[in-house]
Order: C-alpha cells, then structure tokens, then sequence
C-alpha cells in the first residue's frame, strides 16, 4: 500500500465489501432466509389447522436457550399475530414465546431445591429481572446448568397454549420484551385474568417439573458461573469473537512485553483452571517478540495485538484486557472444555533446581507492608529500588520498570501489579529475585487499585514457582484480602515460599 494512502485505500475498500455482501444478502441470503421463515410459517400454519399449537413450545423453548428466540418470535409469530389481530382484535401467536412464566418455573425451582449456594442466592434477583425486566435470557444459564431441566418449560408452556387455545385467549399486540408487565397489558380488555391465569399454569407446571430434576441433579453438576460462561462463549462463537476452532489446539501461549511476570501469572493461573479438564493442552508463557512457531493460540493484550501477529502469524490471536480475569479468556476456556479431553501422555515440565541461589528469591527483608499510598511511578521505583537493595539487580534496571509500564500496564486484576524491567535490560539482572509492597490504600494503575505491588527480576524460570504461589493465592478470597492488610511479614513469606 503507498505510503499516504492508506486512509483512502482503506474507506474505499470498506465501502466496495460493505456493497458487495449487500448485495449477496439480498439476492442469496434473503431468499434463502424467507424460504425457511416459509417453511416454519407453514408448518406453525400446520399445527394451528390440526389443534396441535401446544406442541410448538417444543421447538420454541429449546430455540430460547439457542438465541433464536428473536427470530422465532418477530420473523414468524408476529407476521402471522398481525393478519390475526387485524381480523379478531386478538392473537395467541403473541403468547407462544414472550410468556413469563415456563422460565418462572424454572427459576423458582433453583432457588427452591438447589444445592450449589451460589446458583440458590443468585435466583432471586434472576425471578425479577426475568419476570419484571422481561429479559428472558436471565435464566439461560441455568437450563445450561443442567439441560435436562429443559423439559420443564417445554411441558410448562404446553400446558399454558392448551390453556388459551382452551378458552380462546390472544393479545392484541407483541409483548416485548416479555415482562409480565408488558404480557398483560397486551391482553384485552375483560380477558386479563384469563391471561394471568395461563402464566401461572405455565409457571405452576414448570416448577413441578424442574424441581425433582434439580433435587436429584449431582453436586458435581456444571456451576452457574460456568454456565454463564458457556452462554457467553456460545454467544462470543456466533458473533466472531473466539474462533471457532480452538479445539484443535495443543499448545496456548501468554505473551507480554518481556515474558517475565504478567504472562507468566496468566499462564499458571489459566494453566491451573484448565488442567483438569484438558491434560493434553500446553500452557506457557514468553515475550510478545518470541512466540515459538508451535504456538496455536496466543493471549495477548490488546496493545500488543500488532507485535503478537507479526510474532506469530499463524497462531489464533485472543485479545484481553488483563491476564487474570478477563471475559475473553471465559470464553477461550469453555470452548476448550466443551471437547473431550485428548487422551494423550503429557510431559511434565521440568522443575527448576533449588540452587542457593533460587530459594533465595523472596526474603523476608523483600516484604514492606502498610505503605502510605502513592504513585504508580513511586511505587515501581520503590519496588526497583528495594530489588537493588537486595542484590537482584543493578539500579539501572529501575528506569527499564518504568519504560515497560509505559508500554501496556502491569496491572494483572484483582488487586495486584508486577512491574518489571523490559526484553532488552535482562542483562542488568544479577539474579533473580521478587519484592512485594504493600499498600492497603491502593496506587491508582489507570482505572484500577493495585493494593500489592509485587517487583519481579527474572531470569530463566527461577521466579515461576514464587509467582505459582501467588496465584494460588488468588484463588482463595480470603487468603488474597488478607496479603492486601495483614502486618505479619512471615505470615506472607509462608505462603509464597
């Protein structure tokens, strides 16, 4: 492309794709989409001729959990509630998807019988965002939770379309979103409780039947974290945001600036999430400039996205914000885990050899707890200083902490930051060494309070098992609050040696 034009290339590009997909989409893809709406138009048609309407909620609930509840509901009930209501003021084709009630049931039956805590406290305000806020996608995570459970709305809406086909009931309109709220004032007038009635049937019906499903259900069974996880992965998979085709891989590498702290926590920490569930996978870490040519997906902050390519064309590229908690790296585990685990003997990393040297990285003299509060800057020289102090480094390392925060921020998440020099000052390490600062006030790293500010000099992968230590650490609340405030110097050393 010459140089100076890249702008004009560009819009002009966007623009000529932009036309020609329109134009594939209107002469390809919209006959092929009015030829299925036809066909499903045809076969509702169908059901309504022969009064088998009540069956319909066996393709519409399961479709609700498949994020095609939209196109059900506007791309065929309501085209065909809309000749009906022009006709008799009325439509049960308004009341097939949008009833409350079935995911009601549903939602009532987990905060009832379920014997995770988590998943139980957090019905409750489920019941009102569903019921109230008509956002029906609420209680998706929890038929993922368990998809059996499925069969309760399905045969909780069953029973509520034979009730109105029953009596003859319809609204006059589409109820969206679909709150009880806005279900009810569609309905006619003198026809409200009749319409009441059938999303307590539905509701009724759906409890009765989720209820001994859920009480019955293993303990073991999938969290609602990780079906809400599953959900966003399956939504992230038909948007584009993950490829589809991380299964295949075999090798994931966390990459940063100089490969040595932030990437490094990533990677245990993803590596410990994900060990149980697929042995086979090869988790690691190094510099953005150094991925190695076997790497199938590489996680990367997004400003290191353009390095991260060049470094390593033919990898899967996952853009994150920060290497401990991120929705991308959900999404990027929980279509890890949906394959079988490969059964493939895996090789054990070699341990690093405990020289003198090595079981020296983090002294008790390398702790300063209840730091007054101060810069982000203050505080990384504090940290290169203290490593200076100790003999881990020469004092010219600390300029090359603050040159790589100026890079992409070495705040990792949940409270803590790991400044550390960048690629090209390795050679000022003396050896390798950690400090940890502490300041329960919290330094402002952009948007975020980093309460434990941890230095790292590293060389080789002496530091891994000290970083290992922390980010088991992490995933345990209680241990991590308690490193932000506690006053016990060995206290820490403990858990981190």
């Amino acid at each position: 492309m010459p140089a100076g034009f890249e702008m004009l290339i560009n819009n002009f590009s966007v623009g000529i794709i932009g036309m020609l997909l329109a134009i594939f989409g209107y002469y390809f893809i919209g006959p092929v989409m009015t030829a299925i709406l036809t066909v499903l138009a045809g076969g509702v048609t169908l059901l309504i001729n022969h009064g088998l309407l009540p069956l319909v909620a066996i393709f519409v609930e399961p479709a609700k959990v498949l994020f095609l509840n939209n196109a059900i509901n506007h791309g065929i009930f309501t085209p065909i509630g809309v000749e009906q209501a022009v006709e008799t003021g009325k439509s049960i084709m308004y009341m097939l998807e949008a009833n409350p009630g079935p995911g009601l049931g549903v939602l009532l039956a987990y905060w009832v019988f379920s014997k995770d805590k988590a998943t139980k406290d957090s019905a409750p305000g489920a019941i009102i965002i569903h019921f109230l806020g008509g956002i029906h996608e609420i209680y998706f995570p929890y038929i993922l939770m368990n998809p059996v459970v499925i069969i309760a709305p399905i045969v909780g809406n069953i029973c509520a379309i034979a009730f109105f086909t029953l009596f003859n009931c319809g609204l006059k309109g589409p109820a969206s979103p679909g709150s009880i709220i806005a279900f009810l004032s569609m309905a006619p007038k003198g026809e409200t409780l009749m319409v009441l009635l059938g999303v307590l049937i539905a509701t009724g019906v759906s409890f009765a039947v989720a209820s001994p499903i859920i009480k019955l259900s293993s303990v073991k069974g999938k969290s609602l974290e990780e079906a809400q996880g599953q959900m966003q992965s399956m939504k992230a998979q038909a948007k584009g945001l993950v490829p589809a085709n991380v299964l295949s891989a075999k090798k994931i590498v966390f990459a940063c600036d100089a490969g040595m702290g932030s990437s490094a926590m990533g990677a245990t920490k993803f590596r410990n999430r994900l060990k149980a569930v697929r042995p086979d996978l090869i988790v690691t870490n190094t510099s953005v400039d150094n991925i190695p040519a076997d790497c199938d997906i590489a996680v990367v902050q997004t400003t290191l996205a353009e390095r991260a390519a060049k470094s390593a064309p033919q990898a899967v590229l996952i853009t994150i914000g920060n290497f401990l908690a991120d929705p991308a790296l959900d999404e990027l585990f929980f279509q890890l885990s949906t394959g079988d685990p490969l059964m493939v003997e895996v090789e054990e990393p070699e341990e690093v050899e405990k020289t003198p040297e090595s079981k020296d990285i983090l002294k008790i003299e390398g702790i300063k707890l209840n730091q007054k509060s101060v810069s982000k800057e203050d505080a990384i020289t504090a940290a290169g200083q203290l490593l200076a102090d100790l003999g881990y480094v020469e004092e010219s390392y600390i300029p090359a902490m603050l040159e790589r925060e100026k890079i992409v921020t070495t705040y990792i998440g949940m409270g803590l930051a790991i400044p550390h020099g960048t690629t090209h000052e390795s050679g000022i390490i003396k050896k390798t060494g950690i400090v940890l600062l502490q300041y329960p006030e919290g330094v402002d790293f952009g948007d975020e309070k980093a309460q434990l500010v941890i230095g790292i000099a590293g060389m080789g992968g002496e530091h891994m098992e000290v970083l290992s230590k922390v980010c088991m650490a992490l995933e345990d609340e209680e241990v991590l609050n308690k490193m932000k405030t506690t006053d016990d110097k060995e206290w820490i050393l403990k858990q981190l040696s």
